[in-house]
């Protein structure tokens, strides 16, 4: 009779329970090992006495619980000792950094790790780290094809992450974030995230709940991704219209749709979008919001999956950049978060394309009709002052849009120099139109006239 103890290498199960999936990923997120189903945790032997359904069951651990499927790492038999049958399940270490129970996704409850005997929770971020290292080998077609845009430069992108705590090696740079094929050629990534580029992200609004009639098209592409994201966001907020109901106590704030839920249907739109059939498109209409992004769901993922959070990255190293940013997060949560505030159905899932379909608040719609309808960056540069110039004027709308927008941001997004946008900066508080509120790295900007 062997003599069984557990180590930080074996676990000991007298039963199968649902806790297995949890002891599964451990072993893979660490160093592999074994468990053993039949046996008590002082060694004794009991055996297994229901094997062909607990054989059952942990094949669909192996085949469904578990993101991503990590079937050739695991072997299961049926062994004898001491005349019981005893289930063994050998698990090597896993080929990628992170596995995790899909029911939780790349959460801490969803990602643990073996210490000693026993299974603890991965920190937030050696989740986050792990998780991205899946994407360095990245081989999506985004890393593969060839720009088709010449002029090249990462000055938007590198700002944006040096002031996310990123030291920017400009001899590694490029290659740490996979922008040359394995030609040497810049590629679709590097394009995208380029300062300039010839790739629209339009936002049209319709007059009326069809297209039949065109009242505004904004083209806010044709500039590093992620700068057209923070631009289209700040569009959306601009256009979320609150309605205040001061009949009730504490007063409540209605706003026209849930903004949190638009701005991951957004991400999943730009991060998910197949780019090489065509950019995705924002449409606003009298009744609700519209984000189609195309190349339908990735490859092997199920609706089930796609509705449950469960993350197939298709542009895993425009991902990559994403989250760099802290723009997208690795949990898993943006489809979840839309689904639990408007359910399942406002998303339309074809083979070619995802559109999410945001209905506006009725109540909303009715007390502001003609804001909807309305053009806003005509309201918005009716209320400036005309004693102000241009640029004076084009900071106060960038700032109405997003009031964090830093300096360094701003002379990049409007194109003036920071010498120059510092001083109109500087005179628009003299004048008494902005006032700075909280610290220069985590405060914003407040319009007071």
């Amino acid at each position: 009779m062997t003599k069984y103890f557990e180590t930080e290498e074996i676990e000991l199960k007298s039963k199968y329970t649902d806790n297995l999936v949890k002891e599964i990923v451990a072993f893979l997120n660490t160093r592999g090992g074994t468990i053993y189903i039949g046996i008590l945790d002082n060694g004794n032997i009991i055996g297994v006495n229901n094997i062909d359904e607990t054989l059952r069951k942990i094949g669909d651990i192996v085949t469904s619980q578990i993101e991503p499927v990590p079937s050739d790492l695991i072997r299961v038999s049926v062994i004898f000792d001491s005349g019981k049958s005893i289930i063994e399940i050998n698990i090597e270490k896993g080929f990628y950094p992170l596995y995790c129970i899909k029911k939780y996704g790349f959460s801490q409850v969803g990602c643990p790790i073996r210490i000693g005997t026993s299974c603890h929770e991965l920190p937030s971020e050696q989740i986050k780290i792990r998780y991205q290292k899946r994407f360095e080998s990245s081989n999506d077609f985004m890393v593969s094809i060839s720009s088709r845009y010449g002029d090249i430069s990462f000055q938007t992108l590198q700002l944006l992450l040096t002031n996310h705590g990123f030291h920017i090696n400009q001899n590694s740079f490029e290659n740490n974030y996979n922008f040359k094929n394995d030609k040497g050629e810049y590629n679709l990534l590097a394009e995208l995230l380029s300062d300039k580029n010839n790739i629209p992200l339009i936002f049209v609004k319709f007059k009326g709940k069809d297209k039949s009639s065109i009242s505004e098209r904004t083209d806010y592409g044709r500039c590093s991704l992620v700068t057209a994201y923070y631009n289209m966001k700040n569009r959306l907020l601009a256009e979320n219209i609150c309605m205040t109901n001061t009949r009730v106590r504490p007063r409540k704030d209605i706003y026209l749709y849930n903004m949190d839920s638009v701005n991951e249907a957004l991400i999943n739109a730009l991060v998910h979008n197949d780019w090489n059939i065509t950019e995705p498109l924002i449409s606003f209409f009298e009744d609700r919001l519209e984000i189609i992004s195309h190349g339908g769901l990735p490859f092997k993922q199920t609706k089930e999956q796609f509705f449950r959070g469960i993350s197939i990255p298709r542009n895993t190293a425009l991902m990559r950049v994403f989250q760099d940013l802290e723009i997208a997060e690795h949990t898993g949560h943006g489809v979840p978060t839309i689904i639990d505030y408007y359910g399942e159905k406002v998303f339309d899932i074809n083979n070619n394309y995802i559109n999410v379909v945001i209905p506006f608040n009725q109540e909303v719609i009715n007390n502001h009709k003609s804001d909807i309808n309305g053009n806003l960056n005509g309201n918005i540069s009716g209320t400036l002052n005309d004693t102000l110039n241009n640029n004076e004027q084009n900071i106060l709308k960038q700032l109405l849009l997003n009031p964090r927008t830093t300096i360094d941001e701003a002379s990049i997004l409007l194109n003036i120099p920071k010498r120059t946008i510092s001083r109109y900066f500087k005179t628009l508080q003299e004048k008494g139109y902005i006032e700075r509120i909280g610290s220069k790295k985590t405060g914003l900007w407040k319009i007071k006239k």
